[in-house]
C-alpha cells in the first residue's frame, strides 16, 4: 500500500530509486529491496504501469488507461501521450494485416519542449 500510494502521489513517471527516496524518508526502515519487489509485482497485477527509458532505466507511471507515452532523448523525462492521437490503431491492425490486437505499448522518443528552449 505504501509503495503504491507513493506511485499514485508521483505524476511524473518516477523511477524506482525516486520512489524508494520518497518512502525512505517517511518510512527509514523500509529497503530498497522491498520498494523494487512491490513495484514489480503491482505493475504485474496493473495496478501501475512500467515505461522504459533510453537509459535503461524503468519508470513507473500512476495512470493504467490506455495511452503512450513520449522519453525526450535528452533529459529522459516520460511524458504522457493521449491515444486520442491513434484511437482506432488496434482495428488499421486487423484491417491491414488480419492481427488481433488485444493491447499495444507505444512510446514516442524525441525532444520535449523544455529542451527545446534550452538548446
Amino acid at each position: 500500500q505504501i509503495v503504491l500510494q507513493a506511485v499514485n502521489q508521483m505524476h511524473n513517471h518516477p523511477t524506482a530509486d525516486a520512489i524508494y527516496a520518497v518512502i525512505a524518508a517517511q518510512h527509514p526502515t523500509i529497503s530498497k529491496a522491498t520498494v523494487y519487489r512491490n513495484l514489480n509485482q503491482l505493475a504485474e497485477a496493473g495496478l501501475i504501469r512500467k515505461v522504459e527509458g533510453l537509459d535503461g532505466s524503468v519508470h513507473f507511471d500512476h495512470n493504467t488507461h490506455n495511452h503512450y507515452h513520449f522519453v525526450c532523448i535528452k533529459c529522459n523525462k516520460v511524458y504522457d501521450v493521449p491515444c486520442e492521437v491513434a484511437p482506432d490503431l488496434n482495428q488499421k491492425v486487423l484491417v491491414k494485416t488480419g492481427l488481433q490486437v488485444i493491447s499495444h505499448d507505444i512510446t514516442f522518443k524525441g525532444i520535449c519542449q523544455h529542451c527545446q528552449k534550452h538548446n
